[in-house]
């Protein structure tokens, strides 16, 4: 790591190792600003499992703790949960005292695991009104918060999965960037539908949420607690190979490009 001028006093030194987030990671030498660098805990020498953690940490917690408002006790649901950063949000509200945590996925193998990252319940939702489901596990009431990866036509039965008063957070657009929006059940059971995404927050804005995120969460990254499981790695000059492994929706966890 080459340290900059802005980076504060202390903060890093040169040589230091560190995971980080960032565009252009498709080289052997890229440029991010200091405040999304963490060093790695002590003991870490796998780079591939550093890098399967910088962004799904930053997202998760931002959409839990931040846009979600999530407080301990609550039921919280996941939408498209066996997702890279769907399996770390799982976790993360496990960690941050989540009462109930249900997870979705289409895939029957993929939900059979989600149990191990934290999900109480697994819903099946490649059928029509999963909803049902979800409002079983809340003796009918649904959840206080739902993490949306998913969107697209699903919106209905999302908001039909979240209490009276609750409140959604559209992080994911799996499903589809466009859909179908019922007005009136949104008003009916009075939610909140908050949009989340790093695209249009300033530098500043995306340094707070990983300074947040390294304070709540960076004891349970270092013993183990949040982790994530990974897929497969790919050589960075089989780049174009790793995207169609990763469009043919054959993995579990996370692809990881690595410089030899």
């Amino acid at each position: 790591m080459e340290v900059g001028t802005e980076v504060p006093a202390g903060h890093f030194r040169s040589g230091d190792a560190v995971m980080c987030s960032g565009t252009g990671g498709y080289a052997q030498y890229a440029v991010t600003d200091w405040g999304r660098v963490y060093k790695l805990p002590a003991g870490w020498e796998d780079f591939s499992r550093a890098a399967t953690l910088p962004v799904a940490l930053q997202t998760a917690h931002e959409a839990l703790a931040a846009s979600g408002a999530m407080r301990p006790g609550q039921e919280v649901l996941v939408h498209g949960a066996s997702s890279g950063v769907g399996l770390m949000t799982l976790q993360i509200a496990k960690f941050l005292g989540a009462k109930q945590v249900i997870g979705t996925s289409t895939n029957a193998a993929r939900r059979e695991e989600l149990s191990k990252f934290g999900a109480h319940h697994a819903v099946d939702a490649s059928v029509n009104d999963w909803s049902e489901q979800v409002l079983e596990h809340t003796h009918g009431q649904g959840v206080d918060l739902v993490i949306d990866f998913v969107a697209g036509a699903t919106v209905a039965q999302t908001m039909k999965a979240t209490r009276i008063g609750g409140r959604i957070v559209n992080v994911g657009r799996m499903g589809g960037f466009t859909g179908e929006f019922d007005f009136d059940l949104h008003s009916l059971r009075r939610l909140h539908y908050v949009g989340a995404t790093f695209r249009t927050r300033s530098v500043h804005e995306v340094r707070e949420i990983a300074q947040s995120m390294q304070r709540g969460l960076w004891q349970a990254v270092a013993d183990g607690r949040l982790s994530l499981p990974l897929a497969r790695v790919f050589p960075l000059q089989q780049a174009v190979q790793a995207l169609d492994y990763l469009r043919s929706n054959a993995h579990f966890g996370k692809v990881v490009l690595a410089v030899s």
